[in-house]
């Protein structure tokens, strides 16, 4: 029982956050349209209705009670049209949905963290419902209670059955329609009154003539157990609204069969009719013969469900076996007993188990990939919220919002981007549109957030068309923080803007709801990089600010180059890497504090021996003999020197053990590890912490 709580509570939380994020962009596109569409109103009242009647069964008495309210404001603009608004009230509309819907989410958040649920919500309640008396100009004590009762429809009541009519069949429920649709959920599914539910949602979108029983799914969670005995029934008064809904039902899911049944009842009716019809016309007393009822027909449902929704846990544990595999296979190819072996049929084979285990891992990995649209919709009601409360015309163009990304990739940027266009907004854009004018340029701010896959990663950009960053604004507050390190005169672009995500920074000099460009930069530079990614920052003084985030496509698989460093094994990601070379002593020169610098396309970069930040004693330390490996991460290039390179490979990142962290390994430049296929261990190389790890031994 427990068991099947928890998958109706997973059940519940996806589809309603679902419909919330459905909602919100369906509020963000129809205000950019002054207006609700007759289809917009439909699919507000749908999805009310579903969440009404949802938590209802869980009995999450908050989200029940202001959805219901929301509904029965949507009945009376779906009943009476939206025309009937004039701009204020559609104005007023909106915000009130947009507040709305934020205490829903709240609630759900409650639910999702076992919080327990608001017990007073009468100031959502009566601003819904003051909203609802004022466009129906009612008065304030019959209003939304009369509002309320004419949304509860009498569609799918039962009609009342002539007196003493008995049933032919059993089962069949007392209903007048001509027929029924007769439906059984797949064995064990669980959750029947809920499934019936959403079928009876989806036939709705078709057609509202119809019944169904039991009509207490809503609202009776015992009703399960009628369902799972008795089957599920639809009562139609037509044969063409039956079909209707067929095509509906044969495409739902967990439908094990579906049975088209005629009425006995409508054909008994039927015949008594034609009988005294007959008898009227030719004289005829005799009552005509009974009419037979058509035998029913019975589907099998097919198998058409076309997507589902699995729990993360179990693709993570999909990828730890495909990872055990990939290894595995490695591992029994470069056995060493088969070497200097001649084995055709073996390395034939081992070619195919090769190619067979690169497409098992590919389809691992793409059941994780999901659309970054999901998080730059959510941007869309940031940029709305801050264009009112700070009194400013910005639009928001999105790109590239069906570009894939790991399911944990996307969890850990939504917080970064925010930051970032929160940023754009306040202190990006200028604060009144006759700015722009003054300055060239449209009115209108615009705020463009794209996404594109280039090899193993994706580019995320957010750029706006304000007035850019000042450097000789930054370095002034820099030197007021005491941060510089070297003379002003010798910072180059790239470095003054990298100042701006140091911790606490900002040039702003109000402090405001939103903050200023710089305050959040540091915590969207330290997330982007805990998944190995990066953030550079680019502006034009004048003309706008863009910042760039290069997110790697999965944290479970890394394309890296192999090197050695004395008997030890290193991974380097190939995103990283910019170029291998050999160097001459005299490449290298020394800072004002003795510390190495190489020479490197007409420019010098700090040098790092990972032979003496690991205190790896075998190691190569002659740089003629060795190699240096051109490297950067976010803002940080330099140059490491190791022994040799060993190749390239695709390898399955496996996390540090826990006990680890004791020895704060993370910050040493370590990231993971990954078992290569001789058994051995490589060390995977963070290539960020590994400068700020080699500083700390200067």
């Amino acid at each position: 029982m427990d068991n099947n709580l928890d998958n109706l509570l997973d059940t519940y939380l996806f589809e309603t956050n679902s419909l919330l994020e459905q909602l919100d962009e369906l509020l963000i596109n129809a205000e950019k349209n002054t207006d609700f569409t007759s289809d917009d109103v439909n699919e507000i009242f749908r999805i009310m209705h579903t969440i009404k009647g949802s938590s209802a069964m869980l009995e999450f008495t908050s989200l029940m009670t202001i959805a219901h309210h929301i509904e029965d404001l949507f009945f009376y603009i779906r009943e009476n049209g939206i025309s009937k608004l004039d701009s204020t009230h559609k104005s007023e509309l909106f915000n009130l949905m947009f507040k709305s819907t934020d205490k829903l989410r709240e609630e759900v958040q409650k639910v999702e963290n076992n919080e327990p649920l608001s017990t007073n919500i009468d100031n959502v309640i009566a601003e819904i419902n003051s909203f609802l008396d004022k466009i129906s100009d009612k008065e304030t004590e019959g209003g939304s209670e009369g509002a309320a009762a004419v949304s509860e429809t009498p569609q799918n009541a039962a009609p009342e059955t002539a007196a003493g009519q008995e049933l032919p069949m059993s089962h069949l429920p007392e209903d007048k329609g001509m027929c029924f649709v007769h439906i059984f959920f797949d064995e064990g599914c669980g959750m029947e009154n809920l499934r019936a539910f959403m079928l009876v949602t989806s036939v709705k979108d078709a057609t509202s003539d119809f019944r169904f029983y039991p009509d207490d799914i809503e609202t009776n969670s015992s009703s399960a157990e009628s369902i799972v005995q008795d089957g599920f029934y639809f009562a139609f008064d037509s044969r063409e609204t039956a079909e209707i809904a067929i095509t509906i039902i044969k495409d739902s899911s967990n439908i094990r069969s579906y049975e088209l049944i005629d009425n006995p009842a409508y054909a008994a009716r039927e015949t008594a009719k034609a009988a005294q019809e007959e008898s009227r016309n030719t004289g005829n007393a005799a009552a005509a013969p009974a009419k037979k009822p058509a035998a029913p027909a019975a589907h099998n449902a097919p198998v058409k469900q076309n997507l589902i929704s699995v729990n993360l846990s179990k693709l993570d544990m999909l990828m730890a076996v495909v990872g055990e595999i990939v290894i595995t296979e490695s591992m029994v190819i470069s056995s060493p007993e088969l070497h200097d072996l001649k084995l055709d049929s073996f390395l034939k084979s081992a070619r195919q188990l090769r190619k067979l285990t690169d497409d098992l891992q590919d389809i691992a990995m793409s059941l994780r990939m999901v659309p970054i649209s999901g998080t730059f919709q959510k941007m869309n009601r940031i940029v709305r919220d801050m264009k009112q409360e700070l009194n400013k015309d910005v639009r928001l163009t999105i790109e590239g919002e069906d570009t894939e990304v790991d399911k944990s990739i996307v969890d850990n940027i939504s917080d970064p981007i925010m930051h970032i266009v929160r940023n754009a907004m306040d202190h990006g854009i200028e604060k009144t549109a006759q700015e722009r004018i003054d300055a060239g340029k449209n009115p209108q701010g615009e705020v463009l957030l794209s996404a594109r896959h280039t090899g193993s990663e994706v580019i995320i950009i957010v750029k706006d068309d304000g007035k850019g960053i000042d450097p000789a604004a930054v370095l002034t507050k820099a030197r007021e923080n005491g941060i510089l390190t070297k003379p002003e005169e010798e910072y180059s672009q790239k470095e003054i803007l990298s100042l701006l995500m140091l911790p606490g920074f900002s040039t702003n000099k109000e402090v405001t709801e939103y903050s200023g460009r710089g305050v959040g930069m540091d915590v969207v530079k330290r997330n982007v990089e805990s998944i190995g990614g990066t953030v550079t920052i680019t502006s034009e003084y004048g003309k706008g600010t863009c910042m760039t985030l290069r997110i790697p496509l999965t944290l479970a698989i890394v394309d890296g180059m192999e090197v050695s460093v004395g008997g030890t094994i290193f991974t380097v990601p190939i995103s990283n890497i910019r170029k291998s070379f050999k160097a001459l002593p005299e490449d290298i020169i020394y800072d004002s504090e003795g510390h190495e610098m190489i020479r490197c396309m007409g420019d010098f970069y700090p040098l790092v021996r990972l032979h003496q930040l690991y205190n790896i004693n075998d190691a190569i330390t002659s740089l003629e003999d060795g190699l240096l490996m051109w490297v950067d991460a976010s803002d940080k290039s330099y140059c490491l020197f190791i022994d040799e390179l060993l190749g390239e490979q695709q390898v399955v990142v496996k996390p540090l053990p826990p006990y680890l962290n004791n020895f704060n390994i993370k910050n040493s430049g370590i990231s993971g590890c990954t078992i290569l296929g001789d058994g051995n261990i490589s060390i995977i190389l963070d290539i960020a912490n590994v400068y700020h790890s080699a500083q700390s031994l200067f």
